[in-house]
């Protein structure tokens, strides 16, 4: 009799599971709406990484686990006095059930990240960051501006190789070095490659207000001998410059995005973007209010992810409604 009962029991079990196997089986999945995302046009704040001081001067770097890394310039760590690097994250999510996004910010404390911006930070102020990997001899840059002797404004790089976690161990730094090519008797501050990089983007005050140059360079020459030369004259951007100051060019395939003071802006430092048509760069088109406001927008960079339809910009203002100061914001373009 408890044979039977066992088995009867086993039996009245299996059934069990059967049937929720079943039910749970016929549980139609999710259905994909939105296969491909989309950044918004509404302007987000990176409201963890911001602070009450000011927070400028963005660049990506690399991406790990979905997510963005970057490093910024600000003046927290000096409670408002000198800027120096600082590093952050971004991650996104775009839903392809119901086309939500959602993104999220904080401040990072990555091994490597830490060794190459003890590097870079000085005494004096760095603004500018933009950071690359050469295929031309295997070295990974950044680049960015910091104060000379004179107080002004200077370009200088640092170069490691890539990051192997098989070794277990992080690359020497070697630098920073002085871009000799670059640097003027001004201010020169802001560089960005094209995608190529035979064709160097950067901005200087050497003529009094800050214009927009590029340098072509031979894509057999490595990077750090290139900015090794000797100063060679500056050569503007066609079409780009005005009378005021123009500077913070970023490139991204055939877009060039960039801020300016000009006349018949909004206000203050706008973002403006200019597209490389027939040889040449076409006249500057502001980004209206959609981007800009009566305050300062500055230093934009672009990012992208061949999962979303559209780029994405990251961007400084001292609009209000921040915490304070400059503050970093992303906007779908």
């Amino acid at each position: 009799m408890k044979k039977s009962s066992a088995k009867l029991s086993l039996a009245l079990v299996s059934s069990i599971l059967i049937i929720l196997i079943a039910f749970t089986g016929c549980k139609k999945p999710k259905k994909v709406k939105y296969p491909y995302g989309v950044f918004p046009d509404s302007t987000t704040a990176l409201t963890d990484i911001n602070s009450t001081y000011d927070d400028i001067n963005s660049d990506l770097l690399y991406v790990l686990n979905g997510s963005k890394s970057l490093i910024f310039s600000s003046n927290r760590n000096s409670s408002g006095g000198q800027f120096d690097f600082v590093q952050g994250s971004i991650s996104y999510m775009w839903d392809q059930t119901n086309g939500n996004f959602s993104v999220e910010s904080m401040i990072t404390e990555d091994a490597f990240l830490t060794k190459l911006l003890t590097a870079a930070n000085s005494a004096n102020n760095e603004y500018g960051p933009y950071s690359l990997y050469s295929p031309a001899d295997g070295f990974e840059y950044l680049f960015f501006a910091s104060e000379n002797g004179s107080g002004n404004l200077d370009f200088y790089y640092t170069k490691n190789r890539p990051v192997s976690v098989a070794s277990g161990t992080l690359p020497d730094i070697l630098g920073p070095y002085p871009a000799t090519l670059l640097n003027t008797s001004g201010d020169d501050a802001y560089i960005s490659f094209d995608a190529n990089q035979d064709t160097l983007y950067f901005s200087s005050a050497a003529g009094g207000n800050f214009d927009i140059y590029h340098k072509s360079r031979s894509l057999d020459t490595a990077l750090s001998v290139w900015m090794s030369k000797p100063f060679r004259s500056l050569v503007k951007v066609d079409s780009i410059n005005s009378t005021g100051d123009d500077k913070c060019p970023y490139v991204y395939k055939k877009l060039m995005v960039f801020a300016s003071n000009r006349t018949g802006g909004m206000g203050g430092f706008d973002l403006y973007y200019s597209r490389f048509r027939n040889g040449k760069w076409n006249t500057p088109v502001n980004f209206g209010p959609e981007v800009n406001t009566q305050y300062n927008e500055y230093r934009p960079v672009i990012g992208y992810n061949n999962s979303f339809l559209n780029l994405y910009m990251i961007f400084s203002s001292d609009r209000p409604g921040g915490k304070g100061g400059y503050d970093l914001y992303l906007k779908g373009i």
